[in-house]
């Protein structure tokens, strides 16, 4: 009996290594095998197993009153993680197609070469617009002519105080004016030809659209200013010392910046839309965001109209801010077109222009009746609808 206990108790013979050390005795293949196939070797069977561990950090594992064993604890390796699918990787090179890869020197070189096109396109406008200076200045100088004549003055022309004032006015700073107009889509189109390289394919497709809506936005501004706001607020200005004995005598000049001013700050400003969307496009705001702080953004457009307004009166204040907050509005829809395409909705477009055409109607008929049966008729001149 005392030699069975000290066999049960004592630990297992060892058998000397390379170095002179000995080593745990390993249990036969068949027994190691059989362990291998198991995830995890568990000895829980009515508690008949003891765990020990030598000075060596090896486990032992003994059964009461038999020898002790080496615990061989095994794990199978994870399964590999599953394929990527086709489709997936299909995508990702359509959209690294046409991808350019350009070094820094490189990007130099195209957005020079950019910048020499787009300067080369501006001064063939330019030269143009030289050509047909005197007719340009012609339709400048109208909205002055009509603005004198409306408050009474016959001799509605300007003047000039300066003898190269006329000659940069009319021949230099005019035809520039009106080249920057003519070559913005040209312009437009080389600043996307400069970024288009680095750009996914489904992204390269939105050339045309960005294209023809910034500049055609920046044109219909231009135009909005030309036939709308400056006029009225040239009209106010000019009428404001008629009643107190003061007479205008307006320099060609002073004349011009206040064109430019209005012309060109108001082209800027219809590019809101655009400027908009591009945030949306780089996750920058959202629809959402942009509706719920639509009360600040509104007090900024009222702001900024103040600030490009030529006069102090709150009807000019208003022709500039109420298109502004349309345009506002116009790009949180076109963000959130954006946004359902990105999420694969499609925007009701039949309902939406069965409404519109709805509205219409309505209006169409209540113009209508305004005119042939109350008497009304349409004016130049607001509220364009007088009785």
């Amino acid at each position: 009996m005392p030699e069975e206990e000290n066999k049960s108790t004592s630990l297992p013979p060892h058998e000397p290594d390379l170095h002179g050390e000995s080593s745990p005795v390993q249990p036969d293949h068949a027994e190691q095998n059989s362990h291998a196939h198991s995830e995890t070797t568990t000895y829980t069977v009515e508690d008949q197993f003891d765990s020990n561990t030598d000075a060596y950090g090896n486990t032992y594992v003994s059964q009461a009153g038999g020898e002790s064993l080496p615990a061989v604890v095994s794990s199978e390796s994870p399964p590999p993680p599953p394929p990527a699918s086709a489709g997936s990787d299909d995508e990702e090179d359509d959209d690294d197609e046409g991808m350019v890869r350009m070094s820094f020197l490189e990007h130099l070189e195209e957005l020079r070469a950019r910048l020499i096109r787009g300067l080369a396109g501006l001064g063939v406008a330019f030269l143009l617009c030289m050509y047909f200076s005197e007719p340009i200045w012609g339709i400048v100088q109208e909205p002055a002519a009509a603005a004198l004549r409306s408050i009474g003055y016959n001799d509605a022309t300007l003047v000039f105080t300066s003898p190269m004032e006329s000659f940069m006015i009319i021949w230099f700073k005019l035809p520039l004016l009106v080249s920057l107009f003519v070559a913005s889509p040209w312009i437009l189109f080389q600043a996307w030809s400069f970024i288009a390289p680095g750009l996914y394919k489904k992204e390269r497709r939105m050339a045309v659209p960005f294209v023809l809506s910034t500049a055609g936005l920046f044109i219909i501004g231009g135009l909005f200013a030309y036939f709308i706001a400056f006029r009225f607020g040239l009209a106010f200005l000019l009428g404001v010392g008629r009643n107190v004995g003061v007479r205008p005598m307006i320099t060609i000049t002073e004349y011009f910046d206040i064109f430019v001013n209005v012309i060109l700050g108001v082209g800027v400003v219809f590019e809101m839309p655009v400027l908009i969307f591009m945030l949306t496009l780089l996750r920058i705001a959202s629809p959402k965001f942009l509706i719920e702080h639509s009360r600040y953004a509104i007090l900024i457009i009222f702001i900024i109209a103040a600030v490009i307004t030529p006069t102090p009166d709150v009807f000019n204040l208003m022709l500039f801010a109420v298109p502004m907050v349309v345009l506002y509005f116009i790009g949180i829809f076109a963000s959130y077109l954006l946004v359902l395409s990105r999420e694969g909705r499609k925007f009701p477009w039949a309902k939406v222009l069965l409404i519109s055409l709805g509205v219409v109607l309505i209006l169409a008929a209540v113009v209508t009746a305004a005119v042939m049966r109350y008497g009304y008729h349409f004016s130049p001149n607001p509220p364009w609808l007088v009785r």
